[in-house]
């Protein structure tokens, strides 16, 4: 019998990546766990996927100092106890790390447990939990080639997707938004958190979007704006399906987040890529949407120069560069590598049992 923890938290980046794994995990493993926050996003995801979820006390890491670092090791030490009671209970033979501050604990714990870690990093630059658990683990898997390449364990396999992305109905979906299909579809989308910052200049720019596209705006929880409703423009605070607004856009404007982009890419779906600004983060999305605008992949706006004007102009930049798009997205194809990630830990799982 083999066993499994899956691990990753804070945001959806660090949980999605793990549902694309499972239907392949099933294959393979008889029990398959989940340790995260007790608050977390990821718990809501998880457990809406049927995968028994486990939570223990974690401390987010910052770069900066703050009073609220000097009871990070106090927060850490909890946490690495409750999680070794858990690898005891669970008696996992691999654990599958995917970063974010809940991972933390649970690799220290599996350390002293002598239970194989192995981690992915979903961005071109490692994020500040993987970096930290690094050296715990035994290989660092990574969805971009140049990530590998700075780590002493890394190892490229690219970014796993869900595969309920690429089973939505169009027809249906465009019925639910309430589109005839008249017209392009402009998706907007800030990520799990949304994104103010779009919003606002988005609506500011409707009357304008609404003379040629339809628009579909997944705009953050408590970020909807009844008062704004338009022919032609459906909002929602989040999308658990979000493969049924992939199914609709003609045209995609996101943050940067890889996991989204990902599989904006494996869609072949022309994107405006906005990132979160370096200082609103460690400034991974803008490293992310540089890496793919140089390969010609999609077109990128800085959120300095995000305005009404400019957000029209380069929307109907992509839009009207789409065939270009496509058939670069057609000579450098991302495909879901799940298959490939979940084998990796299935062999290493079996030979913890020889």
């Amino acid at each position: 019998m083999a066993n499994i923890i899956l691990t990753g938290g804070g945001t959806a980046g660090h949980c999605t990546p793990n549902i694309a794994l499972i239907p392949f995990l099933k294959k393979d493993f008889d029990n398959i766990y989940y340790v995260g926050s007790e608050h977390g996003i990821e718990k809501k995801i998880v457990t809406e996927n049927g995968i028994p979820y486990y939570d223990i006390p974690c401390a987010k890491l910052t770069r900066k100092f703050t009073a609220k670092n000097l009871s990070i090791p106090f927060k850490v030490l909890s946490g690495v106890r409750k999680a070794e009671k858990l690898i005891d209970k669970l008696r996992p033979d691999v654990i599958f790390s995917k970063g974010g501050y809940v991972a933390v604990p649970l690799v220290l714990a599996a350390k002293n447990k002598k239970i194989p870690v192995i981690s992915h990093e979903s961005d071109l630059s490692v994020g500040l939990a993987n970096k930290f658990t690094a050296k715990y683990c035994e290989k660092v898997l990574t969805s971009f080639k140049d990530t590998a390449l700075t780590l002493k364990n890394g190892e490229y396999v690219g970014s796993p997707i869900r595969r309920d992305v690429f089973n939505a109905d169009r027809k249906k979906s465009l019925e639910e938004f309430g589109f005839d299909g008249s017209k392009p579809v402009i998706l907007i989308t800030g990520g799990s958190q949304g994104a103010e910052a779009i919003n606002k200049v988005l609506r500011e720019s409707l009357d304008v979007l609404l003379k040629k596209y339809d628009v579909l705006h997944v705009c953050g929880k408590g970020r909807l704006k009844p008062e704004l409703s338009k022919k032609g423009y459906f909002q929602t605070e989040f999308l658990s399906a979000m493969e049924k607004a992939f199914a609709v856009a003609s045209v995609c404007v996101s943050r940067a987040g890889s996991n989204t982009v990902f599989e904006l890419l494996s869609l072949k779906i022309p994107t405006l890529l906005i990132p979160l600004p370096k200082g609103n983060s460690r400034g991974d999305q803008v490293e992310n949407a540089k890496y793919f605008q140089k390969q010609g992949l999609i077109h990128l706006l800085e959120q300095d120069s995000l305005t009404p004007e400019s957000l029209i102009l380069n929307i109907n930049a992509v839009y009207s560069n789409r065939a270009n798009l496509i058939k670069n997205l057609e000579k450098n194809p991302v495909t879901d590598q799940s298959p490939r990630i979940s084998k990796i830990l299935s062999d290493r799982a079996k030979r913890n049992n020889l």
